[in-house]
């Protein structure tokens, strides 16, 4: 492994995770400001987009516009509606582990628009994925809090819990959503690098320039968040004082350009299995780091759901099958 390849292993465990760290301080401080981090993480990476890829206007695209129009429609939504499920009562390990839960709905879309055909054990994972996400939903199900004081009322207090708990699985319907939309997202970016050749730089810069229009009408919604994050309490932050929301925004969004481009430098630099396992134990620390410092509730059935999502996961890409055969001698090996 080259010193770039190692590097960029680093920066993924770094920026990608430090950035869930960052999410999880602005949405336990604002539920809402999910919209206002999406936004400014996509004007932040079309900024510098435009500057290097876009070369200020000037880079002749190697992707139809009218391609781009439709790819940018489902990132949009993927993107938005991921960040603003936290203000369904949605705590931060169950939308990471709904997002671990991608395969499933890869793979139904590719059965359903492609008409892929799978394995048995590929089946089996996708149902112990499923089976997993299921029994996590169920065991939250039963602790929904919403950021609210408790009403002296008992009555009135259970009709308000009842409330928190159907905004809950309005939620869990706006993940689900989320996460079949980026599935199709995933199967028109096969079918366009098919034809046009992969140039994920450029995707990656026009995916974040072109929607920001599309956030006019939530300006509303954004200044009220901002306002939110500047009324926030004073911190003082390597000789600078900010406020507390506003400084986890930049974290946040300078976080969020880190681990995107950490991701896409580790897919040049090494193979898939090298990069699958490092996305995945990324996503496992991330989310243990979750539930110890934020004190997120986690029982032992959110342990036994997040054990079948990831190891369904390892099954599916064939990462737990590769990582026994790289400590069976070569001699094994070729008898089988």
């Amino acid at each position: 492994m080259n010193i770039k390849a190692a590097l960029a292993i680093c920066m993924v465990f770094v920026g990608c995770c430090s950035n869930v760290v960052f999410l999880e301080l602005l949405v336990k401080e604002d539920p809402g400001s999910g919209n206002l981090a999406t936004f400014l993480q996509f004007l932040f990476i079309a900024t510098v987009g435009f500057c290097t890829v876009g070369k200020f206007g000037f880079a002749k695209r190697n992707i139809p516009f009218k391609q781009y129009i439709l790819l940018v429609g489902f990132f949009w939504t993927s993107s938005v509606t991921n960040n603003y499920a936290f203000e369904f009562n949605i705590s931060m390990p169950l939308h990471m582990i709904f997002r671990a839960g991608s395969l499933m709905a890869n793979m139904a879309m590719g059965v359903w628009i492609l008409k892929k055909k799978y394995s048995p054990l590929k089946y089996l994972a996708i149902f112990m994925i499923s089976a997993g996400i299921s029994i996590c939903t169920i065991q939250s199900s039963g602790d929904v809090k919403a950021q609210r004081e408790t009403h002296a009322d008992a009555a009135e207090e259970e009709k308000l819990k009842f409330i928190d708990w159907l905004w809950w699985c309005l939620g869990i319907a706006i993940l689900t959503f989320a996460l079949f939309v980026s599935a199709r997202m995933g199967i028109f970016q096969e079918s366009l690098y098919s034809k046009h050749g992969k140039h994920p730089w450029e995707a990656l810069y026009y995916t974040h320039l072109m929607p920001l229009v599309i956030w006019i009408p939530t300006t509303p919604n954004l200044i009220n968040h901002v306002q939110i994050a500047l009324n926030t309490p004073e911190i003082d932050f390597l000789g600078f004082v900010l406020p507390r929301q506003v400084l986890w925004m930049i974290l946040y969004v300078l976080t969020q350009g880190l681990c995107i481009s950490a991701v896409y430098v580790l897919t040049t630099e090494c193979a898939s299995l090298i990069v699958t396992l490092t996305v995945t134990l990324r996503k496992f620390v991330s989310l243990l780091f979750s539930i110890l410092y934020f004190r997120n509730p986690f029982t032992f059935g959110h342990w036994v759901g997040t054990g079948l999502v990831f190891l369904g996961t390892m099954i599916f890409t064939e990462l737990l099958q590769k990582f026994i055969l790289m400590f069976v001698p070569k001699d094994k090996k070729k008898v089988q």
